[in-house]
């Protein structure tokens, strides 16, 4: 290719981000304006979800295109393969320059040695960023191994990065992964610092219907959580002017998405790890050529699914192990014969797997299984069903109500196909045990699993 054909690529990744924190999903406190302008301008994938809510498998994910049951990375703390194929070996094979700056999460290194790095060129980086640094404290490693400490607050100082990059890099093509750590929390203080003054701006103010009504830590952490977030809308404000001004806009792919969400201790001990959409649903949208105008894409669409994306949107063969589907042709508007779900693998808090429709989300787990040891089990027994149609923020768990047996047939069905298709074997689902609802028993014809 010459270089008037190879697009640019940047990766806007934040990390533990609800997608009802950003304005074009309701979120009223004008968090996100940068974020919502590339939305409508560009392409909305407005139904947009983990398919691993912890950090280090959902990266395994979307650097590799693969389940992380796949590449064994299954959970935190293990490595990704050396031979692992990412998403910069395949950019750097057609001719791209490759570059990673921010949390690295899949090296059991620190600082990440070379051979860990999965395949980036250009290196600024920690394999544990929420260690290694502090809101106003940003140290990360060189190429060299060698510490940098950046000035500024956090996401200020990694834009600063990303934006000399691309100067420095704006002349050959270049595929560019910007990996932030917040929203995140703070590990060690159990807190989401936000810039100075940011928090005190949003305490108080609009919580979601979830968290309103399950509380967890949300009065305590919200206010800063959303703080970080307008933030990093700012920070993504300044890349897109950089990329402006650099004359790069028309020739310059932006992704912006996020590992998973944050449920605020409602649904465990902590923020993530859950079947709900508060631990799954994330922000995502791509401008650029063949983004440009794309408009919403309505079906529903797995992190999975992002590395074929970037690399059909750049011209680059999709491989054929890369078990995602990329949304090109949604974003082209043509019709795909494929189911409209998504498959969830969750690992640490349990051993679990979920389907999500449309309208449904069935999850099971396996009990006698340790979430940190085992990547799967043989058996699983039905744990929620939520009807997202009347529940949208799952606050009432439908499992075992015989009205909806027939719809929990058909998602079992389901999920052990897609479960023999991703992993290879055919697991046994216990029923949940049967409770008489109130209401009448629903026929088949009065609900349908999509």
């Amino acid at each position: 290719m010459n270089r008037q054909t190879q697009p640019n690529v940047i990766v806007f990744f934040t990390d533990q981000q609800r997608w009802d924190t950003t304005g074009v999903h309701g979120n009223p406190l004008g968090l996100t304006p940068n974020f919502d302008r590339m939305a409508q301008e560009g392409t909305h994938v407005a139904h947009s979800f983990t398919c691993q809510p912890v950090c280090g498998p959902a990266r395994s994910c979307l650097q590799t295109g693969r389940y992380a049951t796949t590449t064994g990375c299954y959970r935190n703390g293990i490595p990704l393969p050396e031979d692992s194929k990412t998403l910069a070996h395949y950019f750097t094979e057609a001719g791209y320059r490759t570059g990673y700056i921010g949390k690295w999460h899949l090296s059991d290194e620190e600082p990440v040695p070379t051979g860990k790095r999965g395949g980036y060129e250009y290196w600024l980086a920690s394999n544990l960023l929420e260690f290694t640094s502090n809101s106003y404290d940003t140290v990360m490693y060189n190429g060299s191994n060698e510490a940098v400490k950046l000035p500024g607050y956090r996401v200020d100082a990694m834009t600063d990065a990303a934006i000399r990059y691309i100067d420095e890099h704006q002349k050959d093509p270049f595929f560019l992964f910007l990996s932030y750590i917040e929203p995140h929390h703070q590990n060690h203080l159990d807190n989401y610092p936000a810039p100075i003054g940011y928090e005190g701006m949003y305490t108080g103010k609009w919580s979601p219907p979830d968290l309103t009504a399950l509380g967890g830590s949300a009065p305590q952490h919200l206010g800063g959580y959303y703080g970080m977030v307008k933030r990093l809308d700012e920070a993504l404000g300044r890349l897109m002017d950089a990329v402006r001004s650099l004359g790069l806009s028309d020739n310059t792919i932006i992704l912006f998405t996020s590992d998973h969400g944050c449920h605020f201790k409602t649904r465990n001990s902590e923020y993530k790890r859950s079947c709900h959409d508060s631990s799954l649903r994330v922000p995502t949208a791509i401008t650029g050529p063949g983004f440009t105008g794309g408009g919403r894409v309505q079906r529903l669409v797995s992190l999975i699914d992002l590395p074929p994306t970037l690399l059909e949107a750049a011209s680059i063969p999709v491989p054929d192990t890369m078990e995602g589907h990329s949304i090109v042709p949604a974003v082209r508007k043509i019709r795909e014969d494929r189911p409209d779900d998504i498959f969830v693998q969750i690992s640490e808090s349990q051993v679990g797997r979920a389907i999500r429709t449309q309208r449904w989300k069935y999850s099971v787990e396996a009990p006698d299984k340790s979430g940190w040891k085992d990547s799967s089990s043989d058996t699983y027994v039905e744990q929620f069903l939520y009807d997202l149609d009347a529940d949208p923020y799952e606050l009432t768990n439908l499992i075992g109500l015989d009205k909806f047996e027939p719809i929990v047939e058909q998602l079992r069905i389901r999920l052990i196909q897609t479960i023999q298709e991703v992993e290879g074997y055919t697991p046994v689902i216990v029923p949940a045990e049967t409770k008489a609802s109130v209401q009448r028993r629903a026929s088949i014809q009065d609900l349908n699993y999509r």
